[in-house]
């Protein structure tokens, strides 16, 4: 059986287990495709990476495990969808089962609040004047680079 990482909510505890920094992967996990997003490993910048497929959970985790073994990541950070009030609801609820079963990949995971996260990387993407088409194509890893930049932020930063 698969050894099992810690899932939590709370930036200071994923940091702790991650003392000397490293590389982490993000995901935004959406019902059709996961975002994905990479960070160096002192913490500083994150980059989007591929949108990929959703399919079958095993079929998802193995092409995750190989990003993340090819990567060197230290540390997952996965998008937590609350309602605008701070609520959980089914939503939220999927993504912490998806993090649970990812944690079989032996590095911590993270669980962070990507409310706006879809809206500002949209905004980014328009300011950059990047056509409607490859918006689409992109919009979740480049939301998956605003959840993981929010989260190195506070990460290096200690700000919240």
């Amino acid at each position: 059986m698969d050894e099992t990482a810690p899932v939590t909510t709370e930036f200071s505890t994923f940091r702790d287990l991650l003392p000397d920094g490293g590389v982490l992967l993000a995901l935004d996990i959406g019902t059709k495709t996961i975002g994905t997003a990479f960070c160096d490993a002192g913490w500083r910048f994150a980059t989007a990476g591929k949108t990929l497929p959703r399919g079958k959970f095993a079929k998802d985790k193995a092409v995750l495990a190989e990003l993340a073994k090819s990567r060197g990541v230290a540390g997952l950070v996965i998008g937590l969808p609350l309602n605008m009030d701070g609520s959980e609801g089914p939503r939220a609820q999927a993504s912490r089962a998806y993090a649970r079963n990812l944690a079989t990949l032996n590095v911590p995971v993270l669980l962070w609040d990507e409310r706006w996260s879809t809206s500002s990387a949209e905004r980014d993407m328009i300011g950059q004047e990047v056509s409607r088409r490859k918006r689409a194509e992109r919009i979740d890893s480049h939301a998956a680079a605003v959840i993981l930049q929010a989260a190195i932020d506070a990460l290096a930063g200690g700000i919240f």
